[in-house]
């Protein structure tokens, strides 16, 4: 027997009811028979609440699989919710506060599929080479603290997913391999951080952070490059915690529906002027 009739009438309840349950649904989507047995409405009315959002794009049915999940109009609605806390103003000046305090380049980078994206750098005043480059840059997620410390914390399924289809594009650096990155992003998840003294650029040190968002998924890392001789053992502890208090806090504040975690690939020309980038 339905319990439908214990739900609240109103359909605008009804209706978020119905968001939420796809909201916990898998990625590929779900039926209209688990979300009505989720929520405890009947088929039929939860089939004309999902007729009701796929006419206004709030979801989307598959027309092979015919299964509902949410659609881009909703998402797109959420980014703009987020506008004004955009992720990249908001760690803007953080990066420019650690630039100054620690006296070495910073990078913010975000996950694009199967690799990280430089969305934000502020250069200190040693010179450095990182494997992002400048803003707009991408390396694929493993090689380098920032796209190590992204990779680490994804979820299992998918951080395994990344690794399979990664390894052949990363073995030209040489040292990498199956075993080899799996010990790193163990090692990675157990300190919480990423660091390399030695790394695959001569000369060049790096660390960094992961950064959440406020529902506890990793979107992005806080990075530091710098010479070797400037992440000693005994400065390593200081910059660790430093950066890990900025990310804790960023964390908190982050949209998950951020549109430059969406399409981090399209770095407007304003942010790249706003860097003050160096040749």
């Amino acid at each position: 027997m339905s319990n439908e009739t214990t739900l609240p009438a109103n359909g605008v309840q009804r209706t978020f009811a119905v968001l939420r349950a796809l909201a916990a649904a898998p990625a590929q989507g779900t039926r209209v028979t688990q979300i009505a047995k989720d929520i405890g409405l009947t088929q039929g009315t939860t089939h004309r609440l999902l007729q009701s959002l796929v006419n206004e794009g709030m979801v989307e049915q598959d027309e092979r699989s015919k299964l509902y999940r949410l659609g881009m109009d909703l998402f797109s609605l959420a980014a703009r919710a987020g506008n004004g806390w955009d992720m990249r103003a908001l760690c803007r000046p953080v990066l420019l506060r650690l630039c100054g305090s620690l006296g070495d380049t910073m990078f913010l980078l975000v996950r694009s599929r199967f690799d990280a994206v430089c969305v934000d750098r502020v250069d200190g005043p040693f010179p450095i080479r990182a494997f992002t480059g400048d803003i707009g840059g991408r390396v694929a997620l493993g090689v380098g603290q920032g796209a190590l410390a992204i990779l680490a914390f994804l979820p299992e399924a998918e951080r395994d997913e990344v690794i399979r289809y990664n390894l052949p594009r990363i073995r030209e650096f040489g040292v990498f391999d199956e075993v080899y990155l799996r010990t790193e992003i163990e090692r990675v998840r157990q300190n919480g951080y990423a660091a390399r003294n030695a790394g695959l650029l001569d000369g060049m040190a790096g660390l960094a952070v992961p950064i959440f968002d406020c529902s506890g998924q990793i979107v992005a890392a806080l990075s530091i490059g710098t010479l070797t001789s400037r992440l000693s053992d005994d400065r390593l502890p200081t910059v660790v915690q430093i950066l890990k208090r900025e990310a804790d806090a960023l964390s908190k504040r982050i949209n998950p529906f951020d549109p430059a975690l969406r399409r981090p690939m399209h770095v407007p020309d304003a942010a790249r002027d706003a860097a003050g980038e160096s040749a």
